[in-house]
């Protein structure tokens, strides 16, 4: 296990540099000069040309990959050409919101999906399954940005149950996780939908195999098997998609934080794009990167402490 570990854990930091590489060279590549962004169109060029020398942006582009990837290194990621502040607490102010809503999320989506992948493998070709399968199909299907608008009318506007939108802060821990409600459930939905058709499928292909014949055989109850026999062995691909999952609702929520006037680390993505804050979104992009990474590796640990033959 320890040499699937060390394996493992060489690859992603190899994979972590290539990527710290790709995310410069693209970020490189978009339109825009942030300097004269920054002061306007009516710029003079000499104002414009000490600006970019400010910022070090008359470098050659190798010499300012390796001042900045010197500086992730050391966990400085750079100031902000928009804000003058240090990008790394930006970046951890907006994780502040945006990883305790991805979390919430996922937990969200495993509770719903979970009970209604097993209950349609448990009844698969009857009229459960199908029912079961045509609300996940449903929810699939329904646009989450509709669905968070749908959320607000009824349990904010209507019910005045829970709040509308913006983020109070963790001061406040009970009026933070209220605010986070609403936009969890609505990422969860189609999440949930996903995983639940992902479970199924996965039971439904392991209930055929021997092993379960066997088991049925030695007098177990259907319940037992497929609590005990089956959902162990048709985990590896519902680990696949929780990670995807994972990865997506930390880095992909941005129209669910807009919606709900959330300031997490998306929203804060797209606003550095729009002012062609570079170095905000190079910083950015590749602790999101980390993050997929980190949960990658997390997700082949789970692979082989599920099925040990996977460690070789």
């Amino acid at each position: 296990m320890r040499r699937y570990v060390i394996h493992r854990l060489t690859a992603l930091g190899l994979s972590l540099a290539v990527a710290s590489l790709v995310i410069f060279a693209v970020v490189e590549l978009v339109p825009g000069d942030p300097a004269s962004y920054m002061l306007g169109t009516g710029a003079q060029p000499d104002t414009v040309a000490a600006l970019r020398e400010q910022l070090g942006l008359d470098r050659p582009w190798p010499m300012r990959y390796a001042g900045w990837i010197g500086g992730v290194l050391t966990g400085d990621l750079g100031y902000s050409f928009t804000y003058k502040t240090p990008v790394a607490g930006m970046i951890l102010d907006r994780m502040q919101v945006s990883l305790p809503l991805a979390l919430m999320a996922l937990v969200l989506a495993v509770v719903i999906a979970f009970p209604i992948g097993l209950y349609a493998a448990a009844r698969r070709g009857r009229v459960g399954d199908t029912l079961a399968m045509g609300v996940t199909q449903i929810g699939i299907s329904l646009p989450n940005f509709w669905f968070a608008m749908l959320l607000v009318l009824v349990f904010a506007v209507n019910l005045q149950l829970l709040p509308a939108g913006g983020f109070p802060g963790w001061g406040h821990p009970l009026a933070a996780l209220r605010a986070l409600i609403l936009p969890a459930v609505a990422l969860a939905l189609p999440q949930a939908a996903i995983l639940a058709r992902v479970l199924r499928s996965s039971l439904v292909e392991t209930l055929g195999q021997d092993y379960i014949r066997t088991a049925r055989a030695k007098g177990l109850s259907a319940a037992q098997v497929l609590t005990r026999h089956a959902l162990r062995n048709a985990l590896i691909p519902v680990l696949t998609i929780l990670g995807m999952q994972f990865s997506f609702l930390l880095a992909g929520a941005i129209i669910i934080e807009n919606v709900f006037y959330l300031p997490g680390l998306g929203r804060m993505i797209f606003q550095a794009i729009t002012q062609r804050d570079l170095i905000v979104v190079q910083g950015a992009v590749l602790v999101l990167v980390a993050a997929v990474i980190l949960v990658t590796f997390l997700v082949d640990l789970g692979y082989a402490l599920i099925d040990p033959r996977l460690r070789k």
